[in-house]
């Protein structure tokens, strides 16, 4: 019953298949205000869970426009391609992170984070 607001990022967490697209499996986070992070409201829907990030390294890359699907594998791929073979990182998930909202037409923020083992 409490109004929170968008907050950013929007953070996909994508388990891409072996030809590097999505799996139909993915889990969508969105970050809980600063305000609510001591006592998170309970979730009245059994699928939402409240969940603590903890803290991680990452390898990025950022892009613009609007974000599709196709565009994070591609920008995933680019990544590690870029990273090579010497940077170990998890290869079983990555996150696709959107920073703006929808009626944003120009300077749209994206991202895909790789997290660092």
């Amino acid at each position: 019953g409490v109004g929170m607001g968008m907050t950013a990022p929007v953070s996909i967490t994508a388990f891409p298949a072996e030809d590097g697209s999505f799996q139909q499996k993915v889990k969508v986070s969105l970050r809980i205000p600063s305000q609510f992070q001591d006592s998170p409201p309970c979730p009245t829907d059994e699928s939402i869970k409240i969940e603590e990030r903890q803290g991680m390294t990452i390898y990025s890359t950022q892009f613009g426009g609007y974000a599709k699907e196709a565009d994070y594998v591609s920008y995933a791929a680019k990544l590690k391609a870029a990273l090579g073979s010497d940077a170990a990182f998890r290869k079983d998930f990555y996150l696709c992170n959107g920073y703006d909202p929808p009626m944003k037409p120009y300077g749209r923020r994206n991202e895909v984070w790789f997290v660092k083992e």
